[in-house]
């Protein structure tokens, strides 16, 4: 396995997510983005979770609900990449992945657009 620090990982995670353009990120709304080692024991391939309700499934429901959780795994990035450009491309395009299931684009089309 790849060996990287949390705080390098970390540093990664916050890089891909400046290069996000303004005008998407000024859409997000109401949510938190963590780096946590593992996933879930029974996901253990798992790079990135997005758990929430998505921009286009809120309504005037909407209000005081805890922040949509956007996670994204570093253990397993580091298992599947072999150096660090591959990881940084690896973290970039499992964030873009994150994010977009915020603005509510589901898994297949993400996969048409190459964020499988």
């Amino acid at each position: 396995m790849l060996e990287m620090t949390r705080e390098e990982f970390e540093e990664l995670v916050a890089e891909a997510l400046d290069r996000i353009p303004p005008e998407l990120t000024r859409l997000m709304d109401n949510v938190a983005v963590f780096v946590e080692d593992e996933p879930p024991a029974e996901d253990p391939d798992l790079l990135g979770l997005y758990e929430g309700t998505p921009l286009t499934d809120r309504g005037e429901w909407y209000a005081g609900v805890l922040p949509d959780r956007i996670t994204i795994y570093r253990n397993p990035t580091l298992r599947m990449c072999g150096t660090r450009e591959d990881v940084v491309a690896e973290t970039e395009v499992t964030v873009v992945h994150e994010i977009a299931h915020h603005f509510g684009i589901d898994d297949e089309r993400l996969h048409a657009l190459g964020y499988g």
